[in-house]
């Protein structure tokens, strides 16, 4: 094997978060620059040279949503080699809540929207992030079905604020 340290072509990490609001919209980004432009996919970016991927997961999130979240759990590793088309990306993904802020995108993202579960079957997707966030929803929903919790409830329009 190469020394890992001074071959290029070792993989580089990326850190995704995965954000759910109280109502169960999932937060998207829509990608300002390629690959990808145009498409959606989950906050994040590269790992930063010394920066945990906690670290990395809120630094990204507040970057590309203006949202300062709260990191939570491991929700999984994505790393096949043909995940990206600019060279072998593993992805780490973690649960996030977000703790302060409203949505809008900022550095490369040109837009941050909550996106309803029914909504997110059409949406074009960068990367490949239509089986992780298909993957997250289903880990989701088999979650609530153990706590034995329903899908949240849309409130209703009089008592939005």
């Amino acid at each position: 094997m190469k020394n890992p340290y001074t071959n290029p072509r070792t993989p580089k990490v990326t850190v995704d978060a995965w954000i759910r609001d109280r109502r169960g919209r999932v937060l998207l980004i829509r990608r300002g620059r390629p690959p990808f432009e145009g498409r959606w996919g989950l906050p994040g970016g590269f790992c930063e040279w010394k920066e945990t991927t906690e670290r990395c997961c809120a630094r990204e999130a507040e970057e590309e949503t203006g949202l300062k979240v709260r990191v939570g759990e491991l929700r999984g590793v994505y790393s096949r080699p043909d995940r990206d088309p600019r060279g072998h990306n593993v992805t780490v993904v973690y649960a996030a809540r977000p703790i302060r802020g409203k949505a809008e995108g900022g550095d490369d993202a040109a837009e941050a929207r909550w996106f309803e579960e029914r909504e997110l079957r059409r949406t074009p997707f960068a990367f490949d992030h239509r089986e992780i966030v298909i993957e997250q929803l289903a880990r989701d929903r088999k979650a609530r079905r153990a706590r034995g919790m329903r899908k949240p409830r849309r409130r209703s329009a009089s008592r939005r604020s």
